[in-house]
């Protein structure tokens, strides 16, 4: 298998420890388990997303695991500015903060709570499943462009996580650019359901939520195969990804890192074994690899 040398690399002018990250809305939500993903292996953190309130979420069930994947309709409950005080135990660390709201100044009102705890922001105009929020807005380039300005204006580095549920990804991606995003996130979850026959009803509470998980790995890598040849700015493949292999053929597809989140469910330990097999003193340097699938 190809492998990589290993060395401290900046992405989206965020400087992480390896080129595998902790995705949001997985383990985010409390500094003790995003500590404990960055002792496992993760080179960043991305937090659960915080919004202009706090949320309850969604009714339950709230979370079915399937045969290839899991669907969730959590609703984005966060105890919003709150949140700070979890972040103050995490100074120094390389934690990314997701960020959403209903419009470009809500955007900007979240992410100057956390102005001296983030090393950046992830905005979440990407969530399937919360009304008003999420790809209700992400589906709108204009829209997009106006929320990366908003929290680009704070003067950090700004990721912009997108969503699949659109006809051309790539215009949202480019939207994101022009609003001075420094790297995009494919993908969030696709919006899907499943039903129970006994009980002849949908099996999530919301009836639809997002499917993440191995079952939407080609969607993702598609994904960001076209918005490497689209857009300039780096990018982070997200979606499906449980093993080094998986890793590197993102990295082929124009990823310069992962994010991963769905395999941690069956294997907490994940980070340090991608790690374990995707490093090596004989491994290309990552820039050989990074969208060698487009020559």
């Amino acid at each position: 298998m190809i492998t990589l040398k290993k060395s401290p690399v900046r992405i989206g002018e965020v400087s992480v420890r390896n080129h595998l990250i902790l995705a949001a809305g997985v383990l985010g939500t409390c500094a003790s388990s995003l500590l404990r993903m960055l002792q496992s292996g993760a080179g960043a953190v991305v937090t659960k997303s915080i919004g202009p309130e706090p949320r309850p979420g969604h009714a339950g069930p709230c979370l079915v695991v399937l045969e290839d994947g899991i669907l969730n309709a959590m609703g984005l409950p966060n105890p919003s500015a709150r949140f700070s005080d979890e972040l103050e135990k995490l100074s120094n660390e390389p934690v990314i903060v997701s960020i959403f709201g209903g419009n470009p100044d809500q955007f900007a009102e979240v992410a100057g709570w956390f102005a001296n705890q983030a090393q950046a922001y992830e905005l979440n105009v990407s969530c399937p499943h919360a009304s008003g929020y999420g790809a209700q807005i992400g589906t709108n380039p204009d829209i997009v462009k106006a929320c990366t300005e908003a929290v680009k204006s704070q003067g950090k580095p700004v990721w912009v996580k997108l969503t699949p549920n659109v006809t051309d990804i790539t215009a949202i991606g480019q939207a994101a650019e022009d609003g001075g995003a420094d790297a995009l996130v494919a993908i969030n979850t696709v919006k899907a359901m499943r039903i129970s026959t006994p009980l002849k009803r949908p099996v999530l509470g919301n009836k639809f939520g997002g499917l993440s998980g191995k079952a939407i790995f080609p969607v993702a890598v598609r994904c960001v195969y076209e918005l490497y040849d689209a857009c300039s700015i780096p990018i982070v493949g997200c979606g499906g990804v449980s093993s080094a292999e998986d890793v590197i053929e993102m990295m082929m597809a124009g990823a310069q890192g992962v994010e991963i989140g769905s395999a941690l469910y069956s294997n907490p330990d994940l980070f340090q074994n991608i790690c374990r097999d995707l490093y090596s003193e004989e491994g290309y340097h990552w820039k050989e690899i990074v969208g060698c699938a487009h020559a």
